[in-house]
């Protein structure tokens, strides 16, 4: 981000707009011209929406010079035009490949980043529970969300303030004190692509107050062929409160097609007692790039991450992952999986931040990498930044391939190739996918990594 000069009184130059400046100027006006929705809450979405548009000002798309993004080559995302996404109507029938039984009167569709009234169905929510988009609000939610909309770390990265420009609806789930949510909530963000370029903007709240317990899915999906060759771009947003002794375990799901670029950034604020568990599932896409940051701003906090991404052909799949402590007694573990095929390339940055006031921490973070083919490519970082001097810590990383020696056992016991490289496979993604508790979810993600292997 380049940074503003303080002073007035010295006359500065005027400064040429770099291309890639240009391009995001261009991505700015297109995300300004989304209509806010009307009543009470327009206001509040207009200063953001501002706000968010003063940083995309001062700032440029980040490239391989930045730290952060070495390895995360968006050159390919330049070479298109993007327009803003429009309201599209889609028929209920599309809805089939998505839909999940547990979840089946508890969804939120989205169709790109506008509310689908007509595709959701909430007519088993629980009491004391809100699902819906920001127009829909009460008065009461209403004059509380300004404390939560758009105040999470990392409000100033580039592409989260873009998307804060273009603000004009969002996915809402609020959560009372000591309510326990039994069905899980399923938000279906879906896009609708064209013969042009388009992209499309979701936002998400989510605010479990305190002792409150839920299970949320966060999917992302297109409607039509995997295969397509039409190019969308999706730049999504969720924030996540929880407050004391609050519970979620928050499923995120990237499938999408082959010339899809996907940028989000999931950004979670953690009271003292409370529990957060992040399953995240990525399978391909041409660019998937997640920035998931985790702040436990009270003692006894306890964050899981949970992260499988499976891509082949020319793929590029990037993780970044914060997890900043503050108090004592915190607790972490991460596990992220990578399954590479072709020429892919995956991407694992993953920190923890454990300072002075956090002792007695105990944090664990692995990164296990399975390369398909001599030419996969991992680029793998796991950190721990510590200075408290009573802590449990521990990080790693494996890169491997298949073993010969188990490819022959299983072949010498009938198995054919094919079948005996995806039974190594499965093995291998299993650890993560038993761990999402929704059991229909479980069973197609295990069905979809046994596709994209085949296809791989």
């Amino acid at each position: 981000m380049t940074t503003p000069v303080a002073s007035e009184a010295i006359a500065q130059p005027k400064q040429e707009t770099t291309p890639t400046d240009s391009y995001l100027m261009g991505l700015l006006q297109q995300s300004q011209q989304q209509s806010v929705v009307k009543g009470e809450i327009a206001t509040l979405l207009e200063n953001l929406r501002q706000q968010g548009a003063d940083i995309v000002e001062k700032s440029s798309i980040p490239t391989k010079n930045d730290e952060d993004w070495r390895f995360s080559d968006l050159s390919e995302l330049l070479k298109l035009d993007f327009n803003l996404a429009g309201k599209e109507k889609v028929s209920s029938h599309i809805l089939e490949e998505f839909l999940l039984p547990e979840a089946a009167q508890t969804r939120l569709v989205f169709v790109n980043g506008i509310y689908s009234p007509e595709l959701s169905d909430l007519s088993a929510l629980t009491l004391g529970v809100y699902a819906g988009n920001l127009a829909a609000l009460d008065k009461l939610q209403k004059d509380k969300i300004l404390k939560y909309l758009g105040q999470q770390q990392g409000a100033n990265e580039v592409f989260t303030a873009l998307n804060t420009s273009g603000l004009a609806d969002g996915a809402v789930i609020w959560v009372n004190p000591n309510v326990v949510v039994e069905q899980p909530i399923h938000l279906l963000f879906l896009t609708a692509t064209c013969d042009t370029p388009t992209f499309s903007q979701p936002r998400t709240i989510i605010v479990a107050e305190r002792d409150s317990s839920l299970q949320v899915i966060e999917n992302y999906g297109v409607i039509g062929d995997e295969n397509s060759d039409r190019p969308y771009f999706t730049n999504a947003v969720t924030e996540i409160w929880l407050e004391e002794n609050a519970r979620l375990n928050h499923n995120r799901i990237q499938r999408k097609s082959g010339y899809g670029f996907h940028i989000g950034k999931s950004a979670i604020s953690q009271e003292r007692y409370s529990h957060y568990t992040c399953n995240e599932i990525n399978f391909g896409g041409q660019f998937y790039r997640h920035n998931l940051e985790v702040s436990q701003t009270g003692e006894e906090t306890e964050t899981n991450l949970n992260g499988l991404i499976t891509i082949g052909n020319q793929q590029l799949a990037d993780t970044h992952s914060l997890v900043s402590l503050t108090k004592p007694y915190g607790r972490v573990e991460q596990l992220h999986k990578c399954i590479v095929d072709d020429r892919a390339r995956a991407v694992f940055n993953g920190k923890i931040i454990v300072p002075q006031k956090a002792q007695l921490t105990n944090a664990s973070q692995l990164n296990r990498n399975l390369l398909l083919s001599p030419k996969a490519r991992v680029n793998t970082k796991p950190e721990l930044q510590i200075t408290a001097d009573n802590v449990k810590c521990a990080h790693g990383a494996t890169v491997s391939q298949l073993e010969a020696d188990e490819l022959f056992y299983l072949r010498s016991r009938g198995l054919s190739e094919s079948d005996a490289r995806y039974l190594l496979i499965d093995a291998f993604a299993a650890e993560i996918l038993q761990r999402i508790p929704i059991k229909s979810l479980r069973h197609r993600l295990t069905q979809c990594v046994a596709c994209q292997t085949t296809i791989n």
